[in-house]
């Protein structure tokens, strides 16, 4: 149970009068504190329809008590690591991340090529490090707290809560120099009933895109479950789901590279049908109202939102889905596939345990590394699934 501090005042995350004081503290702009520490470590209120819920500041979750909630696993045991300080840059007194991305988000004139946000390694553009279209999704993904998953929210994660906090982590992100939540767009759920207000709120999210006479043309980034992607007479249809009858447009030459690079995320996604396919891309309109698709990525998530890059890693998954210990999965971001990394983090105990999933294909040097890492962490315990012996072993109970 989670206690918070707001100036002077203590008060538990239980408390019935919870909702009251941090809607007072959220008018006041007064930071709580978490108290999983004795010095407490800072937070921040966000408010969804009518709650107030505290929420942890950017990248500070390896900071709290292993036992917290908020505790998240330090940034080296996931593809972060090597981003913080590079792509990821955080403002210790506002908790805002400033992003450095490496796709545009003007256009003006043909469409460049290659493209990146398909090709190559998703990410390291020169010298500096810059978060490709896949890292900028899991980095949300990450924020917006949908990698950590308990058995207790079976049935209660939905598109819509998954939609909120996303547009809330990206509240908490800037890139080219403004907040992203004001370039991003996540389709709000469709409900026939409210067809007309939707599609008058989509029109109004979309107007900064619309081309101007001259000058470059603003791009926005979408966000969405793919329902589809076909063909048409002179390329391809993207549709995504709860957007009826308003298609993202894809040329032959994007596509065919979407396919080489995703092509093992849309094998997994073909695979389950539980299992949800996310878009990432930037995109604008046309004069004619069309909105086409610059560059792209996906990613595959389970039933449960929680992402997965393997048929091992889906077991894993599905396995910790139904315990009642809270577990936050790894994410690669631009980190290659030959590098080893914690699959997933189980929390909630004296001594967290970090799960790590040992593909087929890996050699001396994996092993070294892993060794390495393992090493790196004595506080940790560790579960190792050498997918080579075969079956997965039993995960560890308490």
């Amino acid at each position: 149970m989670r206690r918070f501090k707001l100036d002077d005042q203590m008060i538990e995350e239980a408390a019935p009068a919870l909702q009251e004081v941090l809607a007072d503290a959220y008018r006041k702009r007064v930071r709580p504190f978490c108290l999983c520490r004795e010095s407490g470590l800072a937070m921040y209120i966000a408010k969804v329809g009518d709650q107030y819920i505290v929420k942890r500041m950017p990248l500070s979750g390896c900071g709290h008590d292993p036992a917290c909630p908020s505790y998240e696993p330090p940034d080296e045991f996931s593809g972060l690591g090597v981003l913080i300080g590079s792509a990821i840059r955080i403002d210790s007194e506002t908790g805002l991340s400033a992003l450095k991305v490496g796709f545009s988000l003007t256009k003006l004139g043909a469409r460049d090529a290659p493209v990146s946000g398909v090709e190559g390694s998703d990410g390291v553009v020169g010298e500096a490090k810059k978060l490709s279209l896949r890292g900028l999704l899991h980095y949300l993904w990450h924020e917006a707290e949908l990698t950590a998953w308990t058995a207790r929210w079976a049935g209660k994660r939905h598109w819509w809560n998954v939609r909120w906090h996303l547009i809330e982590a990206a509240r908490q992100m800037t890139v080219k120099g403004g907040i992203l939540s004001d370039v991003l767009f996540v389709p709000e759920p469709f409900r026939s009933a409210e067809k007309v207000a939707i599609e008058q709120r989509r029109v109004a999210a979309l107007a900064p895109v619309l081309p101007p006479r001259t000058g470059p043309r603003k791009l926005m980034i979408l966000v969405g479950e793919v329902k589809d992607i076909g063909p048409t007479r002179n390329g391809h249809r993207l549709v995504i789901k709860h957007l009826p009858n308003f298609p993202f447009l894809l040329d032959d030459t994007l596509t065919r590279r979407l396919q080489a690079r995703f092509e093992n995320e849309v094998e997994l996604w073909n695979a389950s049908e539980e299992s949800h396919l996310i878009a990432i891309a930037t995109f604008g309109l046309t004069h004619s109202g069309l909105a086409v698709v610059e560059e792209m990525a996906v990613m595959v998530v389970s039933e449960n939102w929680i992402p997965y890059d393997s048929v091992h890693e889906k077991r894993l998954v599905d396995a910790l889905a139904r315990l009642r210990e809270r577990s936050v999965k790894g994410l690669r971001y631009n980190l290659a596939m030959d590098k080893p990394t914690a699959a997933a983090i189980l929390q909630g105990r004296a001594k967290s345990v970090r799960l790590y999933i040992v593909p087929p294909s890996a050699d001396s040097a994996y092993e070294e590394a892993l060794n390495e890492l393992v090493a790196s962490q004595p506080e940790m315990d560790s579960w190792i699934w050498r997918t080579s012996d075969g079956v997965m072993p039993p995960l560890p109970f308490r």
